[in-house]
């Protein structure tokens, strides 16, 4: 996927203005076009999960109630990034709390908690091979698998990813570096040649 983050004759720039006029019709194209850019930007902070489409359902929400605040039409797709990441960030601090929540109730009932746990995995993920890569990324820190995605999922650039994110392209390579790094010493047992 070629992004064009900072060039005057984005395409996106006439949909954008015509959003902030109303235009419905404008909308449902603009997030036909860019749903794959939230989608990547909520899984680079999230994660894989049963959240991902309730946060980018959540994203476009929030773009359509506040298109009218961005001061700069140009300047879109960093809004819109920040709406996505912050978004995710949220829906992360949810999770957490939920997850420390249910721990508590599991630790107080001890009878269940053994059968809380068991997930069917095994009837939903025919390739273990998959399965395994996808928790692999998953599990990486939000801070290397945010690059990764767009790199890696999106097939982004350097350049694209260092602008998007708006740090040094020096950190974007040693981020990627280090999540290459954490994937094959996680893939190391759990995939084999």
């Amino acid at each position: 996927m070629k992004v064009a983050l900072s060039d005057e004759h984005d395409p996106e720039l006439p949909v954008v203005e015509a959003i902030r006029g109303g235009d419905r019709f404008a909308f449902a194209e603009f997030v036909r076009r860019q749903n794959r850019f939230v989608r990547a930007t909520v899984i680079g902070v999230l994660g894989m999960g049963d959240r991902v489409d309730d946060v980018c359902q959540n994203v476009w929400t929030a773009v359509w109630q506040r298109i009218g605040k961005l001061k700069d039409a140009a300047r879109w797709r960093p809004w819109l990034y920040r709406l996505a990441r912050n978004a995710a960030i949220d829906a992360g601090r949810d999770i957490t709390r939920r997850k420390a929540r249910l721990e508590v109730l599991q630790s107080a009932s001890a009878g269940g908690a053994a059968e809380q746990r068991a997930t069917p995995d095994g009837s939903l993920l025919a390739d273990e091979r998959h399965a395994a890569v996808r928790d692999a990324i998953q599990g990486l820190p939000a801070l290397y698998r945010e690059p990764f995605v767009f790199r890696h999922i999106n097939h982004w650039s350097y350049r694209q990813i260092a602008e998007l994110m708006q740090i040094p392209i020096d950190s974007i390579e040693t981020r990627l570096v280090r999540a290459r790094r954490m994937l094959r010493e996680t893939l190391k047992d759990r995939i084999k040649p």
